[in-house]
């Protein structure tokens, strides 16, 4: 033989295979050896679209220009103030988890939250009371992302609940959480008990005006630094917040004694929040909505803005298609449960928490957080491996974000629908466990597996000749969203 094909019998055979595991075993059994590679084709229906993406010459640019914007946002904790305050919150309007979402196709965590929400707000005299309004159709429900806003679990809003505000010194964006509640029996789960509303009225009265009080001594707090410094020390920033909340804490503790308050609410406030590990999650949850929003609307980018669930379904928004939800219906988590709960009291996946994924933290920093599986179930090399895996899918990586085990690398930061499809590949979401009755709480915590059909429907939009065409995207947050 000549040419390219010289020598290549002289040798034991290089054998390489993709997806053909019959082939691979009985190679093996053989006594060959054998390179495998992981390979499965891109999600069905998305090979056209994939291809008009490619041809794009747009998409790196815009892919480019999303990924800074994301890396560039500086949010800082500003202020506390009201949902009624900084977004016309209005009574009978609530705002929620999620993609747009009915009564009629609420979970029941959702529903438990809204009806202890018509109680916090005096609206409702009992929870039989509250369903029969929304049943009537008597409140206006919109999603929290349609607002500058993220919430946590079920994520309602109501007008007199208290909000952390953040802005982004970079894009000069607004952001907005409520406060955490703490584990268990709590409104986000979608409990509704007296002790449940007793706790949101006190945290009206007394926590969140004597946080802002004490955040307009200390001035800005620059959120970012801080979940920098707390992936150093073993957080992840969405299931694990335990260093976040003592750096938040100890920061914020000497202007909070300054306040002329009573000592007793003061000392209250400090016990609350210290007796709290998640009460940072409701930071990093807007520092990461800041960051995101910062990189929407860039015509020709396929890099994702939000990842959010209500309890029925998932969905995504991106850069390049503007306010269109992608949705398909939420999977429930695998993880650990509290006692006496199991499988069977697992309500489909809730929260915009996924927000914390979509800005490269959360699941996707679990190699930062061994301590995590503790929490969620599994083993440490597995927090590597997850971590791992997101680079494949993802455009940068984000170097005020880094991991002391993988030798300080940047978090994988910047999730782009197109490797998503192409690689098989989803984002790994940690995440607490609600119960599926209303008013049961949380019951557990574990990963779930995003539905890969938002990916390839995002995949597919970005094929329509609008897209192509180079139009801008329609206004932020003005649409319902798009099932596959």
């Amino acid at each position: 033989m000549t040419g390219t094909l010289d020598g290549l019998l002289d040798g034991e055979p290089a054998v390489v295979t993709a997806g053909v595991e019959r082939l691979a075993s009985a190679l093996v059994d053989q006594g060959v050896a054998v390179t495998p590679v992981d390979w499965s084709p891109p999600a069905e229906g998305t090979a056209e679209a994939l291809a008009v993406i490619a041809a794009d010459p747009r998409v790196p640019d815009a892919n480019r220009t999303a990924v800074d914007r994301l890396l560039s946002a500086r949010p800082h904790l500003v202020g506390v103030t009201t949902a009624r305050a900084a977004l016309g919150l209005e009574d009978g309007a609530f705002l929620h988890a999620g993609p747009p979402l009915e009564w009629s196709d609420a979970s029941g965590p959702m529903r438990g939250a809204l009806i202890g929400a018509l109680l916090y707000e005096g609206l409702a005299a009992d929870a039989d009371e509250a369903v029969r309004m929304a049943e009537r159709g008597d409140l206006a429900l919109s999603p929290c992302h349609h607002h500058r806003t993220v919430g946590p679990m079920a994520g309602v809003v109501s007008p007199s609940m208290p909000l952390f505000e953040l802005r982004d010194d970079t894009s000069g964006g607004t952001s907005y959480c409520t406060l955490n509640e703490g584990l268990g029996k709590v409104l986000r789960y979608g409990a509704y008990g007296a002790e449940v509303i007793d706790r949101l009225r006190w945290m009206e009265r007394v926590l969140a005006p004597l946080l802002g009080a004490a955040v307009e001594r200390h001035g800005p707090m620059d959120i970012r630094a801080t979940v920098a410094q707390a992936l150093q020390m073993g957080d992840e920033g969405h299931n694990r917040n335990r260093a976040g909340t003592s750096l938040f804490l100890r920061e914020i503790v000497g202007d909070l004694v300054e306040c002329e308050w009573p000592t007793g609410d003061i000392a209250d406030a400090v016990r609350f929040v210290n007796g709290n590990d998640h009460f940072f999650l409701n930071l990093v949850m807007p520092a990461a909505k800041a960051a995101a929003d910062a990189a929407r609307d860039v015509p020709g980018s396929t890099m994702i803005v939000a990842m959010a669930r209500n309890g029925t379904e998932f969905g995504i928004q991106t850069a390049g298609t503007g306010d269109r939800w992608f949705t398909a219906p939420a999977g429930v988590p695998d993880g650990l449960y509290l006692g006496g709960f199991g499988p069977e009291d697992a309500n489909p996946d809730i929260g915009d928490s996924t927000i914390t994924e979509t800005a490269g933290i959360g699941g996707f920093a679990m190699a930062a957080a061994p301590a995590i599986v503790k929490f969620i179930g599994g083993q440490v090399a597995d927090a590597l491996r997850h971590t791992q895996a997101m680079y494949e899918i993802t455009l940068a990586e984000n170097p005020a974000y880094q991991i002391p085990i993988l030798d300080f690398r940047g978090t994988p930061t910047g999730i782009d629908v197109t490797k998503v499809v192409r690689t098989g590949i989803v984002p790994v979401v940690n995440t607490g466990i609600a119960g599926i009755e209303a008013g049961t709480g949380q019951v557990g915590a574990g990963l779930v597996t995003p539905p890969m059909a938002c990916f390839a429907a995002a995949v597919r939009a970005f094929a329509e000749p609008r897209y192509r065409s180079g139009e801008r995207p329609r206004a932020p947050h003005a649409a319902g969203p798009e099932r596959p």
